[in-house]
């Protein structure tokens, strides 16, 4: 047997044997322990809640956090998802086109940033108006600036993945970090539950959803970073989120546009899905987020995804994996599931399959209807209800809700963002920029202060990106190096006579830089570089050749792209978008930084796991 199977026997033994009289019976007693004052609030809780009471702590809807009158049609809904439906939790987003907040395109489509003191003080105001303490939920995958403006963004997945390939020890340290610091302004804010770390391990070049969400194609060093990024989150008081089981890594499809299908073998699954999962579960992950994928390996019925599988759940998860915390479905708002089943429907099959919380449906009052409908007609057991509420009233116990559900508002300043926090992001930033070709020594740039430069912001469609446009931040601190910076952005709107200008441009300048922009944008179907951009870059490279000046490539977002553009003479990686990246990439090329990332994943026909081409600054 492993050592895996070992521990876990360990655990099950503990639990069956060991857990607590008020327990909810074998493999259900959740997790973490609590004390025997929290005990006995679960307990008398539960016993006091009407059956309506425990359908609503199911169901966890969503807000936009900027500001809200509580004078306001939109509140009076919200209050009565509390007052009337007893929702257990909100999940808590940025903002909508039609509400004032930043925007900003988040590498998977265009996010409207919220404001931590109205998330705040909505959640306070819903927290006052509920009888049982609200479990909150946000997508703070990249830190809470991520969603809320003003807190701490730090880089994607896949960049502290390049850190990690580099070294493994300071991988680890700078994502348990992120996700400690992350917790803290999580918590300052009223969220409790992070839908993060990404366990996906992509290894699907066309990954149109996961992609640089991920930490990497290696099973092994995402199992590693998953099970730091659980640490750090429960330092700073915030439970985990593992995602998106039982693994989304090598599909080509979307969920949120349709339902993806992975072929593989139990085998398989087992040696590269499942492993950074497991690595979560030793950890004592409080949470696990169902994926909107087919697996027939694990679940034979047509069609099935794992949102509504039993088998997946019920059987791999809670009995086989033996996890005893929360089980949310992935947002039942996405196209994966809505085209298949009514909110209702959606609800129940979720629920009855094994999981705790119906999320983020498109009609959280008919989930509530119709779990209520199948307990009446005993295709849902209040036993099943039951065993999902005392797990959410556990958690609930162990974050100290029931003493204190409230945030303070004038504590927010000192907790969300700030200078100390910004560093950290700031260093993985640095480390994660991987140089995966310089035949020419190019890089760090070589030339003179007063030397012409072309910039060119080489963006994949123009669309989606608002005050976020791609180059904000490279252009001015480009300039603060050299001056004499013309730049031209291109897209696959450019014409063809503008595209042949820049041709005939290139030449008069000392180096040609080229920041090339492509999200793997959720709900888009889009992922790539448009062929008329890619022939650009080919071209720029052929008159480098013949007059002399240095081409260097610089890859934001989807670093798969390099793949296409195998000729360039240099091509940096940064695995990210916006601020941070291009800040970092910009200190690169000026030699003010060392480069020492390394690939974690795999850019087929080019550059194999762990490539990468160190460079020292040139001050050290």
């Amino acid at each position: 047997m492993s050592d895996y199977g070992v521990r876990r026997l360990a655990a099950i033994f503990i639990a069956v044997f060991m857990a607590p009289a008020a327990g909810i019976g074998t493999g259900a007693q959740p997790s973490p322990p609590i004390d025997r004052a929290a005990q006995a609030w679960v307990d008398r809780t539960f016993e006091h809640l009407s059956l309506d009471e425990k359908i609503g702590q199911l169901i966890v809807p969503s807000f936009e956090s900027t500001y809200l009158s509580t004078d306001t049609d939109t509140f009076d809904n919200l209050a009565r998802l509390v007052r009337d439906y007893h929702v257990g939790g909100f999940h808590v987003f940025g903002g909508s086109e039609s509400s004032p907040g930043v925007l900003l395109n988040a590498a998977y489509g265009t996010v409207i940033l919220g404001q931590p003191l109205a998330a705040a003080s909505l959640i306070n105001r819903l927290q006052s108006l509920s009888s049982v303490p609200l479990l909150n939920t946000a997508d703070f995958e990249a830190g809470v600036g991520f969603r809320i403006a003003g807190a701490t963004t730090f880089p994607r997945q896949m960049a502290m993945g390049a850190v990690a390939a580099a070294d493994q020890a300071e991988g680890v340290r700078l994502v348990r970090e992120e996700a400690r610091l992350s917790a803290i302004e999580s918590r300052a804010i009223g969220v409790h539950v992070a839908f993060a770390p990404i366990a996906d391990v992509n290894n699907n070049a066309r990954n149109p959803v996961i992609n640089t969400r991920s930490y990497g194609e290696d099973p092994a060093r995402v199992g590693a970073l998953v099970a730091a990024y659980v640490d750090g989150a429960r330092q700073g008081g915030v439970m985990a989120t593992i995602k998106h089981f039982p693994g989304h890594g090598d599909t080509d499809v979307d969920s949120h546009l349709g339902l993806p299908l992975i072929r593989a073998s139990r085998e398989r699954l087992d040696a590269v899905e499942l492993r950074p999962f497991r690595a979560g579960l030793d950890r004592g992950v409080d949470a696990v987020m169902a994926a909107h994928i087919v697996l027939p390996a694990l679940d034979p019925t047509p069609g099935e995804p794992a949102t509504f599988s039993e088998p997946i759940l019920t059987g791999l998860l809670r009995k086989e994996l033996g996890f005893r915390g929360l089980i949310y479905t992935d947002s039942m708002s996405m196209d994966a599931v809505t085209k298949m089943v009514t909110p209702g429907e959606g609800a129940v099959r979720a629920v009855v399959a094994g999981a705790d919380v119906v999320l983020h449906s498109p009609d959280p009052i008919a989930a509530f209807e119709g779990l209520k409908q199948a307990v009446s007609t005993s295709r849902l057991t209040k036993a099943r209800v039951d065993e999902s509420v005392r797990r959410l009233l556990h958690a609930k116990a162990a974050l100290g809700l029931y003493k204190d559900r409230l945030v303070d508002l004038n504590a927010i300043p000192t907790q969300v963002g700030g200078r100390a926090h910004e560093a950290v992001a700031t260093d993985a930033a640095a480390r994660s920029i991987t140089l995966i070709k310089d035949a020419r020594g190019f890089v760090p740039l070589k030339i003179p202060r007063d030397a012409p430069v072309l910039y060119l912001s080489v963006v994949d469609y123009p669309s989606g990106w608002r005050i976020a446009a791609p180059g904000r931040t490279f252009i001015p601190e480009l300039k603060k190096r050299w001056p004499k910076v013309t730049a031209i952005e291109v897209s696959d709107h450019t014409s063809a006579a503008d595209l042949d200008l820049v041709r005939s441009m290139a030449p008069r300048y000392s180096a040609v830089i080229a920041a090339v922009f492509v999200r793997a944008t959720s709900g888009s179907g889009r992922m790539d570089l448009a062929p008329e951009l890619v022939r650009l870059l080919e071209d720029l490279a052929r008159i480098e050749d013949g007059a002399g000046a240095p081409l260097v490539a610089c890859f934001f977002g989807n670093p798969y792209t390099a793949s296409f553009t195998p000729d360039l003479p240099a091509m940096l990686l940064t695995y990210d978008l916006y601020d941070l990246p291009e800040r970092a990439a910009v200190r690169a090329l000026a030699g003010e930084a060392p480069i020492t990332g390394r690939l974690p994943i795999t850019l087929p026909g080019l550059f194999p796991v762990g490539h990468g081409i160190s460079r020292g600054s040139r001050g050290g």
